[in-house]
Protein backbone atom coordinates (compact mmCIF):
# COMPACT_ATOMS: atom_id res chain seq x y z
CA UNK A 1 0.00 0.00 0.00
CA UNK A 2 1.36 3.30 -0.98
CA UNK A 3 0.16 6.37 1.15
CA UNK A 4 0.74 10.19 0.17
CA UNK A 5 0.59 12.38 3.21
CA UNK A 6 -0.97 15.89 2.40
CA UNK A 7 0.47 18.97 3.43
CA UNK A 8 -2.44 19.56 6.11
CA UNK A 9 -0.52 16.27 8.07
CA UNK A 10 2.92 16.22 9.74
CA UNK A 11 5.50 14.45 7.98
CA UNK A 12 5.63 12.11 11.59
CA UNK A 13 3.22 9.98 9.89
CA UNK A 14 5.27 8.59 7.27
CA UNK A 15 7.55 7.14 10.16
CA UNK A 16 4.12 5.88 11.63
CA UNK A 17 2.56 4.05 8.12
CA UNK A 18 6.35 2.69 7.73
CA UNK A 19 6.39 1.14 10.71
CA UNK A 20 3.12 -0.93 9.40
CA UNK A 21 4.98 -1.83 6.45
CA UNK A 22 3.56 0.64 4.16
CA UNK A 23 5.00 3.13 1.75
CA UNK A 24 4.29 6.58 2.64
CA UNK A 25 5.67 10.00 1.70
CA UNK A 26 4.79 13.27 2.23
CA UNK A 27 3.71 15.83 0.23
CA UNK A 28 6.91 18.39 0.88
CA UNK A 29 9.13 15.57 -1.14
CA UNK A 30 7.37 15.37 -4.16
CA UNK A 31 5.71 18.71 -4.95
CA UNK A 32 5.17 22.31 -4.50
CA UNK A 33 3.95 23.14 -0.90
CA UNK A 34 1.53 25.08 -2.18
CA UNK A 35 -0.09 23.11 -5.22
CA UNK A 36 -3.73 23.07 -5.83
CA UNK A 37 -6.00 19.71 -4.69
CA UNK A 38 -6.33 19.12 -8.35
CA UNK A 39 -2.40 18.70 -8.56
CA UNK A 40 -2.35 16.63 -5.27
CA UNK A 41 -5.06 14.07 -6.80
CA UNK A 42 -3.85 14.03 -10.43
CA UNK A 43 -0.15 13.10 -9.15
CA UNK A 44 -1.47 10.53 -6.53
CA UNK A 45 -4.26 8.47 -8.83
CA UNK A 46 -1.23 8.58 -11.79
CA UNK A 47 1.39 7.11 -9.13
CA UNK A 48 -1.42 4.98 -7.34
CA UNK A 49 -1.32 6.49 -4.25
CA UNK A 50 -4.02 6.79 -1.66
CA UNK A 51 -4.15 10.63 0.18
CA UNK A 52 -4.38 11.05 3.45
CA UNK A 53 -5.44 14.28 4.41
CA UNK A 54 -7.16 16.73 6.53
CA UNK A 55 -8.62 18.14 4.11
CA UNK A 56 -12.95 17.79 2.73
CA UNK A 57 -11.64 19.22 -0.70
CA UNK A 58 -10.41 15.97 -1.73
CA UNK A 59 -13.98 13.91 -1.31
CA UNK A 60 -15.50 17.25 -3.31
CA UNK A 61 -13.57 16.74 -5.60
CA UNK A 62 -14.24 13.39 -6.17
CA UNK A 63 -17.66 13.42 -6.00
CA UNK A 64 -18.02 16.81 -8.27
CA UNK A 65 -15.81 14.76 -11.01
CA UNK A 66 -17.68 11.42 -10.91
CA UNK A 67 -13.55 9.96 -9.98
CA UNK A 68 -13.11 6.61 -9.02
CA UNK A 69 -9.11 6.96 -8.02
CA UNK A 70 -7.65 7.48 -6.40
CA UNK A 71 -8.63 6.28 -2.88
CA UNK A 72 -8.72 9.19 -0.11
CA UNK A 73 -7.83 8.81 3.93
CA UNK A 74 -9.75 11.81 5.46
CA UNK A 75 -9.68 12.33 9.30
CA UNK A 76 -11.88 14.91 10.99
CA UNK A 77 -10.22 15.64 14.17
CA UNK A 78 -8.98 18.51 15.86
CA UNK A 79 -5.88 16.91 16.92
CA UNK A 80 -4.57 14.99 14.17
CA UNK A 81 -0.91 14.41 14.87
CA UNK A 82 0.26 10.07 14.63
CA UNK A 83 0.51 10.04 18.71
CA UNK A 84 -3.13 10.98 19.54
CA UNK A 85 -4.56 9.42 15.90
CA UNK A 86 -2.33 6.84 15.27
CA UNK A 87 -3.62 3.52 16.22
CA UNK A 88 -7.43 4.61 14.84
CA UNK A 89 -6.16 5.08 11.30
CA UNK A 90 -4.03 2.32 11.57
CA UNK A 91 -7.07 0.02 12.99
CA UNK A 92 -9.49 2.07 9.69
CA UNK A 93 -6.88 1.48 7.24
CA UNK A 94 -6.76 -2.34 7.84
CA UNK A 95 -10.58 -2.47 8.37
CA UNK A 96 -11.22 -1.13 4.85
CA UNK A 97 -8.05 -2.37 2.92
CA UNK A 98 -10.23 -3.59 0.25
CA UNK A 99 -11.94 -1.13 -0.18
CA UNK A 100 -9.01 1.36 -0.57
CA UNK A 101 -7.34 -0.90 -2.81
CA UNK A 102 -10.48 -0.59 -5.42
CA UNK A 103 -11.69 2.85 -4.88
CA UNK A 104 -13.02 4.51 -1.20
CA UNK A 105 -13.04 7.60 1.09
CA UNK A 106 -12.60 7.11 4.40
CA UNK A 107 -13.69 9.12 6.65
CA UNK A 108 -12.21 9.00 10.30
CA UNK A 109 -12.75 10.60 13.45
CA UNK A 110 -12.69 9.62 17.29
CA UNK A 111 -16.34 8.11 17.22
CA UNK A 112 -16.29 5.51 13.98
CA UNK A 113 -14.59 5.57 10.70
CA UNK A 114 -16.96 4.78 7.05
CA UNK A 115 -16.07 3.96 3.89
CA UNK A 116 -17.93 5.63 1.18
CA UNK A 117 -16.96 3.24 -2.38
CA UNK A 118 -16.10 5.82 -5.46
CA UNK A 119 -17.68 6.99 -7.86
CA UNK A 120 -19.79 8.82 -5.98
CA UNK A 121 -23.64 8.59 -7.40
CA UNK A 122 -25.84 11.44 -7.42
Amino acid sequence: MKILIDMNLSPRWEAAFTAEGWHAVHWSKIGQYNASDQTILAWAKENKYIIFTHDLDFGNLLAATAGNAPSVIQVRTQNVFPDALGSLVVKAIRQFQEELMRGALISIDEQRSRAHILPFYR
